[in-house]
């Protein structure tokens, strides 16, 4: 948030509450769970996987007298879980894992229900989970289910890194393990989670059907398993762009992100092919637009002198089979939120307001009953 929109919103506080009335996202109906990304963690030293540029969660609410390191944003009762889950794996693995936190959570809350916020690969380990907990519990346990810059069609990113054989993925695997089994513990395969990102079957020999095709026919968008279902793209832009992830996908790996075809046509590791044009705002670094889609496309409305919202974009109608989008829905660039993959969970420094930006969503999560 920029000094100008401190100050108003500051201002708009004091005559808030001068005038009793609360400034942010109301309180959610069921908890809310944040789900994160590959390599991510709940927090690692004090610092959120789901933090602002300071590492604070932005689930966590300001409900202690003079407390200063939470997000004003959202209701001080407002109820969040940061679950953490295996850093390298499948998400076969880590959806049943998220499913255990979530669980447990539940029974030491009493909460009936829970609403989902993933990012990256944990909007992908949501779907597992909430058809895991559907199983156990015989009913619909998730309500609302949102993900965030997650590569539902697969990434040319795995690909890329599995495509350079053994004797460099064998040391990109070591060191997953050792960085996964050291903020989290045993059980970490870069070489699972690398398979899990493709969207295609990466090896017919391996003894196991892995990729996001298949996973996405196992696990798809359905009302058994969640109430509402939507999603939220990013593709880096301008001053917005990660320059590390765009020397990436300039000099080594081709997202271009924003073609339509059936299945992975081009072989580069996700559904759909590009255009053509390379560096026209279709990726965020890691994942094009036209993997990213879940649901409904939600967009992001960010605001000066008021509390920025969160509404869906009716043009484009809805993603119920993840393998089989639309045309429409493959290219287009509509309701692009204008981030890297890594700023909108406040990997610093960036120009993203994330206590914000995730108390828009807890709002939006109210409006749909959550």
């Amino acid at each position: 948030m920029n000094s100008k929109k401190k100050h108003l919103v500051c201002l708009l506080v004091l005559l808030l509450v001068t005038t009793g009335v609360h400034a942010g996202a109301r309180k959610t109906v069921y908890p809310v769970v944040f789900a994160h990304g590959l390599s991510g963690f709940d927090n690692l030293l004090g610092y959120y996987y789901f933090g602002n540029d300071y590492g604070t969660f932005v689930g966590d609410p300001c409900d202690e007298f003079l407390e200063t390191a939470c997000n004003g944003s959202i209701h001080s009762s407002q109820k969040a879980l940061a679950a953490s889950v295996t850093p390298f794996q499948s998400s076969e693995v880590r959806g049943t894992q998220l499913a255990d936190r979530i669980q447990n959570y539940m029974t030491s809350t009493g909460a009936t229900k829970v609403n989902i916020i993933g990012h990256s690969q944990g909007g992908i380990d949501a779907r597992k989970a909430a058809a895991v907990l559907r199983a156990r519990y015989g009913r619909q346990v998730v309500h609302v289910m949102i993900s965030v810059s997650s590569p539902h069609r697969g990434s040319p990113t795995a690909k890329y890194i599995l495509d350079l054989g053994p004797g460099v993925t064998s040391v990109v695997n070591a060191l997953a393990k050792l960085f996964g089994n050291t903020i989290y513990g045993s059980g970490n395969d870069g070489i699972a989670a690398a398979k899990q990102l493709v969207y295609n079957d990466y090896s017919s020999t391996d003894g196991v059907t892995t990729g996001m095709k298949a996973f996405n026919n196992n696990y798809n968008v359905s009302t058994n398993t969640a109430n509402y279902w939507g999603s939220i793209i990013t593709a880096q832009d301008s001053i917005n762009t990660n320059p590390a992830l765009y020397l990436l996908k300039e000099g080594f790996y081709n997202i271009d992100g924003d073609g339509y075809c059936v299945d992975d046509c081009d072989n580069d590791g996700a559904a759909g092919k590009g255009d053509g044009t390379r560096g026209n705002n279709d990726d965020d670094g890691l994942v094009g637009i036209n993997s990213q889609q879940m649901g409904y496309r939600l967009q992001y409305n960010e605001c000066l002198i008021c509390f920025d919202s969160i509404t869906v974009n009716s043009t484009l109608g809805y993603v119920s089979n993840l393998n089989a989008p639309t045309s429409a829905q493959m290219t287009s660039k509509s309701s692009v939120v204008s981030q890297d993959h890594l700023d909108v969970v406040g990997v610093p420094p960036d120009t993203f307001d994330e206590e914000e930006f995730y108390a828009s969503i807890l709002e939006f999560i109210v409006t749909k009953g959550g």
